[in-house]
């Protein structure tokens, strides 16, 4: 053995008894991330807005951080299945949840809540928010919600709404313009959007509310029909849509806003290179361009800022629920 080799050894060894001096924990305290794989769980089916957005952002986000990001879709429950996943795992930073505003509003419109959204989460970043489209089945003989609203009114057939999970931004849009325009239709509810909208699409149900991401490929190939959308103000790609509150809802807005969240408990350091990191990621100009594309606006954001836009999320949609008596047994 040469002496270089030996003195490598001894360094090693030396290193190891450090490290064991320092307790069993010295191992954890090394820099965040390791050399392991971090799991990003979509609690929805794969091809809908979540899950769209979930992958662009991983994929810029694996560049930062170096390591590999798998995106996981646990489906099931209205999103309460891979929520309640990440809420048991290990609050080490290598699982963690992307999801929309779904995550903090579905508890306050279920019979019963499995998670609270506050307390058995840790909040990492938003990411921004889009609007929705009201859209309809393009053999539906209407061109706006006005005339979709007289068609259902007239009561010659039965007209039912689809949405890809109870407590989703879309389900909500649903409820306010059902209530607001006195409209008798029921809601189905799917375990995503893309089975959600490929009802739609296929004629089974008549129409649906749902996020720009995953809904607008759909409208540009013409197999669903724009007739709303639930911004303020009209959308640029869709001049000629009329907005909710233009269609007999005046001061209507809605949008859904995406984040990604973590166990209970995650310590602080990695919690802030993770939210560096989606920052970072955030302002990648390849990510920035499939933004735009789908309207999705992207805002600043800090563990603090995102857990108190959070608890003013909650308040107002607990508002909303109470007003248009929204409860769905579960």
């Amino acid at each position: 053995m040469t002496f270089h080799q030996r003195r490598a050894m001894l360094g090693a060894s030396l290193s190891v008894a450090a490290l064991a001096m320092l307790g069993p924990n010295a191992w954890a305290d090394a820099p965040y991330p390791k050399k392991k794989a971090i799991t990003m769980v979509v609690p929805y089916t794969p091809g809908g807005s979540i899950d769209t957005m979930a992958r662009l952002v991983a994929e810029q986000l694996q560049t930062g951080l170096g390591q590999s990001i798998i995106v996981e879709n646990r489906a099931g429950a209205s999103g309460f299945i891979g929520s309640e996943y990440v809420a048991r795992s290990a609050p080490d930073g290598y699982t963690l949840l992307f999801n929309a505003s779904s995550q903090v509003e579905m508890p306050l419109v279920m019979g019963r809540a499995t998670y609270d959204a506050e307390k058995d989460f840790t909040p990492i970043a938003q990411v921004g928010h889009v609007p929705l489209l009201v859209v309809t089945d393009p053999a539906i003989p209407v061109r706006n919600l006005r005339e979709f609203t007289a068609l259902v009114k007239a009561g010659k057939a039965k007209y039912t709404w689809a949405t890809s999970g109870y407590g989703t931004s879309g389900h909500l849009a649903e409820e306010r313009i059902r209530h607001g325009l006195k409209l008798d239709m029921d809601i189905i509810s799917y375990k995503g959007a893309a089975p959600q909208l490929t009802d739609v699409m296929g004629g089974h149900v008549s129409a649906a509310v749902s996020p720009m991401p995953g809904v607008y490929p759909h409208v540009k190939s013409g197999k669903l029909r724009p007739i709303a959308v639930t911004s303020a103000q009209r959308l640029p790609q869709l001049p000629d849509v009329p907005t909710v509150a233009e269609s007999g809802l005046p001061g209507f807005e809605l949008l859904s806003w995406y984040g990604v969240w973590g166990p209970a408990g995650m310590p602080p350091d990695v919690v802030q290179r993770l939210a560096d990191a989606v920052e970072t990621a955030k302002q990648s100009a390849a990510l920035q361009q499939r933004l735009r594309e789908l309207s999705f606006v992207s805002v600043p954001s800090t563990p603090a800022g995102f857990a108190e836009m959070i608890r003013k999320d909650i308040e107002k949609v607990r508002g909303i629920v109470a007003d248009a008596n929204i409860r769905v047994a579960f």
